[in-house]
């Protein structure tokens, strides 16, 4: 069997018609939920693109695998999912986005060269990559933001696109009286981005993908990653107007959390980005974009989709569908992810198993709580190998989807987050070591916890399913707070770096020194099966000792 796993950034949870979007139909999404398990309580590791996708790729906590925000470095020897899976015979291919930046001070501290193999997976997160394309060619007074090349820039140079950097000219830029009106302008979200709309960038990772799968010798995990419909907010005809402001759905947020807000979440409110959301000019321009974002990638699904029913490809093809993180497009007076709200912490799951143990959850939802973490070890699972528990964090799905129910699952989910390089670790005079926040979640109640001296937030989502009311001061509910900062504690201690040993290693490793003559603490022998004191028995071959005791063993020894 072959894994296709797609992801698409920022992708909110709520903004596909089979979870119930009002206005924003999502046919070919729910053509896969039809045919699957739709995951209604799929929580990501981080709200932050870099450290979450580095959770889905090595199946580990953020504070395990250590890379907490964009930019920093997967450190070197990390065991990713291309690992696992090559162990289990299953070939492990990226196309599209990863935001891993590689350990170049440690691979050079190895001697791993970048045009090796194992240099190459070293620098794409364990993959084989295909078409590696992060999807952020910015480019400003102290030059580009990725220093990589860029594939589909090429493509689009290829189809007659001029300048250095098409995609910020073409791709999100549009035309405003003759001049460039850039996507990074909000005010902009509303015009057509100036492409054609086949070789904008969800079309072209789809055809890229359609390639792989002609080409590629299974089986294989294909990571297909796209940009979109994460910002700049700019999407091609037709999908530009195709939705209006009147069918956005209106904003979930109340004065109340206006109202002497926590601290960190008060520096959050006055964010350049939340600034922007809490406009209702920006949202009724920015929020039919993204709705039109993700109508294209819908379509884009739909053919991917109807090449693999025209090929046979679904009857052997596992198909997963889910996001990095959500957006919060003017929720909780919020833009953009960065904090534990669900609009941003939750997200879009959805997984078709073609094989016949998956038939009695055809068409179903589960409400477990799930972690973004559990994918790896579903993957290894699906493609036969042995889930490696001293490394994975998270837990296979593989018995949910054939429609079993673990009596032992989790009853909490984790999420954390590092503010540190953030300006609102400045605005609050928080040191990078305490600038960090983490998330408990059992269902019902989300605790909140920061580092730095402040106090937790607390919320009740049974009686507060919006995240209005913040609890976390309040002494009625302090039962609450203990109780959920003893799951964290209990969390915080879990074994998570003997990676190079699994249990059954260390099982089988009981005794095996004594097995090999290291024999402590024994008072005469009597007390170990004699097999093992064998070696050190029996009768004296020479003697070196020196004196009186020399000589009476000497005799013992010549008898």
């Amino acid at each position: 069997m072959n894994i296709l796993f797609v992801m698409y950034d920022q992708l909110r949870f709520d903004y596909l018609s089979c979870a119930g979007h009002a206005a924003l139909e999502t046919p070919n999404f729910d053509r896969v939920a039809a045919r699957g398990v739709r995951f209604t309580r799929a929580y990501v590791q981080s709200p932050i693109c870099g450290a979450s996708r580095m959770s889905f790729y090595t199946g580990r906590y953020v504070s395990s695998h250590g890379a907490q925000w964009n930019g920093f470095p997967l450190r070197v020897g990390e065991v990713t999912l291309g690992d696992h899976l090559r162990e289990a015979g299953m070939n492990c291919w990226l196309l599209g986005k990863t935001h891993m930046k590689a350990d170049a001070k440690g691979m050079a501290r190895l001697g791993l060269s970048p045009d090796s193999v194992i240099g190459a997976r070293q620098a794409d997160c364990g993959f084989d990559a295909w078409a590696r394309d992060d999807g952020l060619w910015g480019a400003g007074p102290d030059g580009l933001y990725d220093q990589k090349r860029s594939p589909y820039n090429e493509y689009l140079k290829s189809k007659g696109y001029d300048g250095e950097n098409p995609w910020a000219d073409y791709a999100n830029g549009a035309v405003d009286a003759g001049e460039i009106a850039s996507g990074w302008m909000f005010r902009n979200a509303d015009k057509p981005a100036n492409i054609r709309e086949e070789d904008s960038e969800t079309p072209w990772l789809t055809s890229e993908t359609i390639r792989f799968i002609e080409a590629a010798e299974g089986p294989w995990c294909a990571h297909v990653s796209f940009i979109k419909p994460h910002w700049p907010y700019i999407v091609p005809a037709p999908y530009h107007d195709m939705y209006g402001h009147n069918q956005i759905q209106p904003p979930v947020r109340h004065p109340l959390e206006l109202d002497d807000p926590h601290p960190v979440l008060g520096a959050y409110h006055e964010a350049r980005v939340a600034q922007a959301f809490q406009q209702t000019e920006v949202r009724n321009k920015v929020i039919p974009a993204y709705m039109g974002l993700i109508k294209q990638c819908d379509d884009q699904l739909g053919r991917l989709l109807d090449h693999l029913e025209a090929t046979g490809r679904m009857e052997d093809t596992m198909i997963v569908l889910t996001s990095d993180h959500g957006d919060y497009l003017g929720d909780h007076w919020l833009g953009e992810k960065d904090f534990f709200h669900e609009a941003s912490v939750k997200i879009p799951l959805i997984v078709y198993d073609p094989r016949a143990s998956a038939d009695a959850t055809r068409g179903t939802t589960c409400d477990a709580l799930v972690e973004a973490i559990d994918l790896a070890p579903t993957f290894v699972e699906a493609a036969g190998g042995q889930v490696a528990d001293h490394i994975l964090e998270g837990r296979s799905l593989m018995p949910w989807i054939r429609g079993e129910a673990p009596a032992d699952w989790r009853d909490v989910v984790i999420s954390e987050y590092d503010y540190s390089v953030t300006p609102r670790a400045d605005a609050l005079g928080v040191s990078p070591r305490d600038a960090r926040m983490c998330m408990v979640f059992d269902g019902r109640w989300k605790l909140i916890h920061f580092e730095g001296g402040f106090r937790p937030m607390l919320f009740d989502l049974e009686t507060d399913p919006d995240e209005f009311t913040d609890l976390g001061a309040e002494a009625d509910h302090a039962d609450q707070i203990d109780r959920l900062y003893a799951r964290l504690g209990h969390w915080g201690r879990r074994m998570a770096q003997r990676v190079t040993m699994s249990d059954d290693d260390i099982r089988a490793a009981r005794g095996s020194s004594m097995r090999r003559g290291i024999l402590p603490f024994l008072v005469d022998g009597s007390e170990v099966p004699a097999e093992l004191t064998e070696k050190y028995r029996g009768p004296a071959r020479q003697v070196h000792l020196d004196g009186p005791a020399a000589e009476e063993d000497s005799h013992d020894v010549r008898g």
